[in-house]
């Protein structure tokens, strides 16, 4: 799944909202400044439709005059004009509205001018400062995204040298897959050659890939059943190409990265308001979660122990978006021997293809505590610090284990195209009734394409249900 970016301003709502913030605080400190800190500028009328017309004209400002495009390649000066600008549109805005209104006789000229002195020095240094926040994280690992560059051996400077030069959505090139030349372990232009053209598709499902960037002459030839199997994965592909066909019917755009036209495809897109608002319910839902897991461990913690000695808490590799590993945290609900008693209970796998492991009064649980906390499915809460962390959503797909993930055709990678979940559209569909993975693929496939934040509310309030009548879990 890809996060589409449809208009510039939306690409930096972060900054927009830090601005507001800014103006608001300036508002605030001018009017103590001339009248007062005993009173309060929001109870007076005039001055409380100041500050809302302040809101809008902010808002009016930043969207319709771009003040904030490209504003991560501004350098000091740059970002000095930029904010004077901001600030002069929105002052003469809000005086603009006073004057119509005819109350500019009620409203203090030094309060309107100390706004707007103390709203650029706030803005301007808090967009540096953010800024420079945004800079130090984009060069950790943990928050780049892996880009593997499918070209041919020609084309690597130059599009090594584009991407290097005009790179500001937190991309890492982590590999070249070449499609005229096996070279593969040589370093071309401080990039490893990971793949040869045959070899492509079988190293993309089994990697961490983000995003793929194909950069082919039209004289050369691009497999078609390679762009297929790269869909068919539900990885995100920006395509320097036209004209190609696209089978999966897949959401496909086109847009600028780094400077050139592309056609993306991807299984789904996400509006930056929806990546906002599914991350804030994820927060505010992981932060509740932990509260709760805290006391829960307080109850549960003591009988896991006198039950099976050992750790009250249970961790595990996983893989979740796109291939990258993370451990996932649980309630430990089976004996410490479980991993290996795992490998002798296969034969009485209840799933036929071996996808997923499920088994009737599975010997492992620890007899007890063990199967009401799989029943209510108490031994999940633990995961809320997951999602806290952002590895996981509160709804998505369930995140396979290492040597699930190793199985995977290419159609079960579209699992992996978004964020994997404590919950989700499988979970709530019976899930200990569904022993074939060709149906649990089908579920987050639907899921995955059908996204908006009202399914999750509904998975969410379906998951509650479900927990409360124990059914589907075992």
């Amino acid at each position: 799944m890809d996060l589409k970016h449809k208009k510039s301003w939306t690409k930096h709502i972060d900054f927009i909202i830090i601005d507001l913030i800014c103006l608001q605080l300036a508002f605030l400190f001018a009017y103590w400044i001339r009248h007062g800190v005993e009173s309060n500028p929001y109870g007076i009328s005039i001055y409380r439709n100041e500050a809302l017309m302040l809101i809008l004209v902010q808002l009016m400002a930043a969207v319709f005059s771009n003040n904030f495009k490209s504003v991560l390649r501004r350098g000091v000066y740059q970002e000095f004009v930029a904010t004077f600008k901001q600030v002069a549109l929105v002052t003469l805005g809000s005086t603009f509205y006073l004057f119509i209104l005819k109350e500019s006789m009620f409203y203090s000229r030094m309060t309107l001018v100390l706004t707007g002195a103390i709203y650029f020095v706030l803005s301007y240094i808090m967009r540096l400062v953010w800024k420079a926040i945004i800079r130090k994280r984009m060069k950790t690992r943990e928050n780049r995204k892996a880009l593997i560059l499918v070209t041919t051996s020609d084309k690597v400077a130059q599009t090594m040298k584009t991407i290097n030069e005009r790179n500001y959505h937190n991309y890492m090139v982590t590999g070249l897959i070449l499609l005229d030349v096996n070279k593969v372990g040589e370093t071309m232009e401080g990039v490893e050659v990971v793949a040869y053209a045959k070899d492509a598709v079988n190293f993309v499902c089994r990697s961490w890939v983000d995003e793929l960037y194909i950069d082919v002459d039209r004289s050369h030839y691009l497999p078609q059943s390679m762009l297929d199997a790269f869909n068919e994965m539900g990885v995100t592909v920006h395509l320097k190409l036209q004209g190609l066909e696209n089978p999966y019917h897949r959401v496909q755009y086109v847009e600028k990265m780094m400077g050139v036209t592309v056609m993306t495809y991807t299984v789904n897109d996400m509006t930056p308001l929806g990546m906002f608002l599914k991350r804030g319910m994820d927060i505010l839902g992981g932060l509740v979660g932990c509260v709760l897991t805290l006391l829960l461990t307080i109850i549960i913690g003591p009988i896991i122990k006198a039950k099976s000695p050992g750790p009250i808490f249970f961790s595990q590799t996983r893989v979740g978006k796109n291939g990258k590993h993370f451990k996932i945290y649980k309630f430990r609900s089976m004996y410490m021997d479980a991993e290996e008693r795992k490998k002798e209970l296969m034969a009485q796998n209840e799933v036929s293809d071996g996808m997923m492991f499920k088994m009737e009064n599975d010997p492992r649980i620890i007899k007890g505590i063990g199967h009401f906390i799989r029943k209510t499915s108490l031994d999940e809460f633990p995961q809320f610090l997951n999602v806290i962390k952002g590895e996981m959503s509160l709804v998505g797909t369930r995140p396979p284990t290492t040597d699930e993930w190793v199985k995977y055709d290419l159609h079960h990678r579209l699992r992996m195209a978004m964020r994997p979940g404590i919950t989700g559209l499988w979970q709530v569909s019976g899930r200990s009734d569904i022993k074939e993975f060709e149906e649990v693929v089908k579920l987050d496939a639907e899921y995955i394409s059908k996204w908006n934040l009202g399914l999750d509310v509904k998975i969410i309030l379906k998951t509650i249900a479900v927990m409360l009548k124990g059914d589907g879990a075992r």
